[in-house]
C-alpha cells in the first residue's frame, strides 16, 4: 500500500480549490479575450499592413508605449472636443459618444491603395446619425504608390465630401512609417512631391483642402522643414502629454490637436485618441461646410 499523505485534509482541500480557481480564471480571461473586439493597447504596435492607425508610427519610432502614464496627461477638456477611431476600437456607441460632449470625429477609411477599414462604413453612418460632425482619414503609404493614386482611392472609398453640415474634409495621416524606415525610403524632395500630389488630386476630386495629420518631428525630418503646405492645409498636430503642441515647420498654427492617445470616452472601449478643435463650434461648422 502507498503511504497516506501527512498533509492535513484542510490544507489539501484549500490547495485544490486555489488551483481550480486559477484554472477557471484563466479560462474566463481567454474566453473574454477571444470574444472582445480589439482595443487600443501595447499590442497595437505589432500590426500588419492595413492595420495602421493614427499615432502608431509615433509610438514605434519615438519609443512611447501605449500605457505610458505621461501620455494620459490631457489638455483642458473645455472647448470643442473630438476623437479619432479605427477598427481597433471595435463597436462604438455613437449616441453615448455624442452625449458625452464629443462634437467631432475622424474615422479611418483607407490605407495605401488596397486596404479599407473594416469598421468604416458602420462608424461613418452611425456617427452621422448621432449628430457627430465626422470626416474620414487616410493612412498614407508613400512607399507603395503615388500620392495621386492614394488620393483617388481614398476619395472613392469613403473620403469624399458633401455640404451636409456634418461632414469634415478628409484628413491625410502622414507620420512615422510603422512598417519600416521612418520616411518610407523617400528623399525630402520626393516626400514633398508625394504630399503635393495627394493634396492636388484630393482637391480636384472633392473641392476641399485635405487636413494634414502629422508630428513636428516627422514633418521636419522627412520633408526637410517644408513650408509648402502651411497656407493650404489645416494642420492636425499630434503631440501627447504637453500643455500645447509643437507646430511643424511652415504651419502658422494648429487647427486640431491630438493631445492624448490614452483618453477615455463613454461609448468607446479602451483607450481613445482625444482631440481639441482650435476654435468655436461655429468655426468647426465653417470647416465642415467650406464657408
Amino acid at each position: 500500500m502507498f503511504p497516506l499523505s501527512r498533509t492535513p485534509f484542510r490544507r489539501r482541500t484549500a490547495t485544490a480549490v486555489a488551483v481550480l480557481g486559477a484554472a477557471l480564471a484563466l479560462t474566463a480571461t481567454t474566453a473574454v479575450g477571444a470574444d472582445a473586439a480589439p482595443k487600443p493597447g501595447k499590442d497595437r504596435v505589432n500590426i500588419q499592413p492595413g492595420d495602421a492607425y493614427m499615432g502608431v508610427g509615433q509610438r514605434i519610432h519615438e519609443g512611447k508605449p501605449a500605457d505610458d502614464p505621461s501620455m494620459g496627461i490631457m489638455a483642458p477638456t473645455d472647448g470643442v472636443q473630438g476623437i479619432d477611431v479605427s477598427n481597433w476600437q471595435g463597436a462604438i456607441n455613437w449616441g453615448s459618444v455624442r452625449n458625452a460632449g464629443i462634437q467631432f470625429a475622424w474615422i479611418k477609411a483607407t490605407e495605401g491603395t488596397s486596404f479599407k477599414d473594416a469598421q468604416f462604413n458602420t462608424n461613418y453612418v452611425n456617427a452621422y446619425n448621432a449628430g457627430v460632425i465626422r470626416g474620414a482619414y487616410h493612412f498614407a503609404r508613400p512607399d507603395i504608390s503615388s500620392g495621386a493614386t492614394q488620393a483617388n482611392y481614398f476619395a472613392s472609398s469613403g473620403g469624399a465630401w458633401s455640404r451636409d453640415n456634418l461632414t469634415l474634409p478628409g484628413a491625410l495621416d502622414i507620420e512615422h512609417n510603422p512598417y519600416g524606415a521612418m520616411c518610407y525610403g523617400l528623399s525630402t524632395t520626393s516626400m514633398r512631391n508625394w504630399i503635393a500630389d495627394f493634396y492636388n488630386t484630393y482637391k480636384a476630386r472633392t473641392s476641399r483642402d485635405a487636413v494634414i495629420y502629422t508630428t513636428a518631428s516627422w514633418w521636419n525630418t522627412c520633408t526637410g522643414n517644408w513650408s509648402g503646405m502651411g497656407s493650404l492645409s489645416p494642420l492636425w498636430a499630434a503631440h501627447w502629454g504637453v500643455s500645447s503642441p509643437t507646430i511643424p515647420a511652415g504651419f502658422p498654427t494648429w487647427t486640431v490637436w491630438q493631445y492624448t492617445s490614452t483618453g477615455s470616452v463613454p461609448g468607446v472601449s479602451g483607450n481613445t485618441d482625444r482631440n481639441q478643435f482650435n476654435g468655436s463650434r461655429d468655426r468647426l461648422l465653417a470647416l465642415a461646410n467650406n464657408t
